[in-house]
């Protein structure tokens, strides 16, 4: 399907529209680094992976849970878990791994980080016979999200036209939450069916399975209002509208419908807490120190990655952290 409608008079979805925008945006490009549209925190510093894979071996030994398998959605260039594999490898665990990945660009950049690898187009084929600890960083983000309009008439949806968006002629009042059905005119609720049914999926698995799932992405705990569509392409942002499948496309995540997803199937979720909080508490600062004592020299570079990852103005408070857990397994780390 192309991303943009064939015809002036031709509406489609935003939900749609965001989903063949970037189906095809992804299929043909690494967008990562200074090169590319944006950087994660993996390609930030090896210390966010790192404390991810000290995460997860603490919470499997706690757990009681070596043959645990590692899923990463959405990995990247494969980055995030070559870091957290050589911290696990610390406390000689060594998980088989599994990456949901369609990108066939990507897939490439991942062989080379992660040779050992299984790769999947979905979530469906991933292991059914042991727990599994499920990493997503930046990924629910990138997952087509639908958004409605409340005017006069109603509660509507936001198409897109050519360029431009236009109101759907179908109410919509039963797609918004109780909490926002009397909000202002004008006002925009975002909901992301695709990411709901994701997690939904996976909360069924890790609770009849055993295992936990961290999230990482940038977001809010709703119901709330607003519009967070965007594109960034050359570390800038963009107009969304305007060249599809050349841009990515992201919107902010509702961490509180993840938890209440992930709950509603037997999951515990922990508190939200912001990164800059998360990885304070697994113990950045400490790695920074440890870094700098074999290497004196990056001691700057290390100081000046750690505050991207963990001040407020960066990406300290608008990214946060999510985990759901099985019923048995010990609260993780970093959510006190």
């Amino acid at each position: 399907m192309s991303p943009e409608p064939r015809g002036s008079d031709e509406l489609q979805s935003l939900h749609d529209y965001m989903a063949a925008a970037n189906a095809a945006y992804y299929a043909s490009r690494d967008p990562l680094g200074a090169a590319g549209d944006f950087i994660t925190a993996p390609e930030i510093s090896q210390m966010f992976g790192e404390l991810i894979g000290l995460w997860i071996a603490d919470l499997a030994l706690r757990a009681d849970a070596p043959d645990f398998a590692y899923v990463e959605l959405g990995p990247g260039r494969g980055t995030l878990a070559a870091d957290a594999l050589r911290a696990m490898a610390q406390a000689r665990i060594a998980p088989p791994i599994h990456f949901v990945e369609t990108s066939p660009v990507l897939r490439e950049k991942q062989r080379e980080a992660v040779p050992q690898a299984h790769w999947h187009d979905t979530i469906d084929n991933l292991p059914d016979d042991r727990p599994l600890i499920i990493v997503a960083n930046e990924f629910f983000d990138a997952l087509p999200i639908r958004q409605y309009e409340r005017t006069g008439r109603g509660w509507r949806e936001r198409m897109v036209g050519r360029a431009c968006f236009a109101l759907g002629d179908a109410e919509c009042a039963n797609e918004i939450p109780a909490q926002l059905a009397d909000a202002p005119f004008g006002s925009i609720v975002e909901r992301c069916p695709v990411g709901d049914a994701i997690m939904a999926e996976l909360a069924e698995r890790l609770a009849r399975q055993g295992g936990a799932f961290l999230v990482v992405d940038y977001g809010y705990e709703g119901p709330a209002t607003g519009d967070t569509l965007q594109a960034m392409t050359a570390h800038g942002y963009a107009d969304p509208l305007q060249a599809p499948g050349t841009r990515d496309l992201t919107a902010h995540v509702d961490f509180a419908m993840l938890a209440a997803t992930g709950r509603a199937r037997g999951l515990r979720p922990s508190p939200c807490v912001t990164q800059g909080a998360f990885l304070t508490a697994l113990g950045i600062d400490a790695r920074v120190a440890s870094l700098a004592r074999s290497n004196p020299a990056r001691m700057e570079d290390l100081r000046t990655d750690r505050d991207r990852l963990v001040m407020p103005e960066q990406m300290g408070r608008l990214f946060k952290v999510l985990a759901l857990r099985h019923a048995v397994w010990p609260e993780p780390a970093g959510f006190a």
